[in-house]
Order: structure tokens, then C-alpha cells, then sequence
């Protein structure tokens, strides 16, 4: 199957990567990523992404429409969508992979959000097969959490870049005040 892979970063990359691949797949990768902040952030995880993909020999695409980084807007997005900032983030982001995988002819699209143990991992799923039936391109599900241990001790062999918050203004506020909270106590 011909499969587009939206990929957050690099460390979230390496096992769908691998995992589809061993099962015989076509595999192009997709960055599209607004939500992260700042964008000196973005900028690393967008080098990890690309040595991801270089690792395991994929082409890794970046948005051509728009834009590739605009914080604003999508922060303004974020803050109306009626299911919180996390499904805006599943949402939008699984909609322009399922616009690209259509647009590229591909079989289907997946992401490696389906990595994360810290992921609503059912709020992606709904997202992902939402976007399919708007587009009309299948939402390859994969759940590749069982092999998070392997992702991580690979991504410190690669020497990736590794980040300690989702990605997001919101996130990463949310990260420091834990631990502003642990200094106070």
C-alpha cells in the first residue's frame, strides 16, 4: 500500500517508520506541524523529522499551499474550536495529511501521533478517519504505543533531537508550571 505518514517529529517517526516499512508499505513522509512553539522548536523538530526520514530512506514533503510555520493563526484556531485545542490540533493536522496523501494519488494516510502514550489516542483515530471520509482516502490505523521503549532507545542511538512537551504554546506553559510548582513546594 501506498501510504503518506504525517510525522510530528522525529523520535515519534522512527518506529511507524520502521514498523510499515517491514510490512511492505511505500511510505512518503509529511511535516505539517503549525502548532509547534516557538519556532526555533519547530526548527528542531523539523531537522529531527528530516533525519528520521533519512534514516529509513523516505522523502519527507512539507506544505506547499500555505505557510509552512504560522503560530498565530493557528493559536486563534485552537483557542475557538469547540473541542479544545487538542482536537484542533488532531483535526487540522489529519486533514491536510488526508488532503495530501489524495492530492499525491496515494492508498492511504496514518501518523506517527499513533506513537505517543501521551496522545489522546482515540480523539486521533476519530480525527484521522474523519478526515478520510472528507476526502476520500483511507485512514490507515496502526497502533505502533507497544513499541515506545524501542522508539526511544533508537532516537538516543540516532542522537535526535528529543522534546519534553507536545508542541504547542499550551503544552509548553503547561510543562513549566509543573515545574514551577515543584520549585515552590
Amino acid at each position: 500500500m501506498r501510504l503518506l505518514l504525517h510525522i510530528c517529529c522525529g523520535p515519534c517517526a522512527l518506529m511507524p517508520l520502521a514498523r510499515l516499512a517491514e510490512e511492505g508499505h511505500a511510505l512518503t513522509g509529511y511535516f505539517d506541524n503549525p502548532n509547534i512553539h516557538p519556532l526555533a522548536e519547530y526548527l528542531r523538530r523539523r531537522e529531527g523529522a528530516l533525519q528520521a526520514a533519512a534514516h529509513h530512506g523516505v522523502p519527507l514533503l512539507f506544505p506547499e499551499d500555505r505557510p509552512e510555520y504560522d503560530a498565530e493563526s493557528w493559536c486563534r484556531a485552537a483557542l475557538a474550536h469547540p473541542g479544545g485545542r487538542c482536537a484542533h490540533c488532531f483535526s487540522s493536522r489529519l486533514d491536510r495529511a488526508a488532503q495530501t496523501a489524495k492530492a499525491l494519488g496515494l492508498d492511504a494516510f496514518t501518523s506517527s501521533l499513533l506513537y505517543s502514550r501521551r496522545q489522546n489516542h482515540e480523539g486521533i483515530r476519530q480525527a484521522g478517519e474523519e478526515a478520510a471520509a472528507r476526502h476520500g482516502v483511507s485512514f490507515f490505523y496502526r497502533d505502533f504505543r507497544p513499541f515506545w521503549q524501542q522508539g526511544i532507545d533508537e532516537s538516543k542511538a540516532l542522537g535526535l533531537y528529543r522534546q519534553q512537551y507536545c508542541g504547542c504554546l499550551f503544552s509548553e506553559q503547561e510543562r513549566y508550571a509543573r515545574d514551577l510548582e515543584r520549585v515552590r513546594t
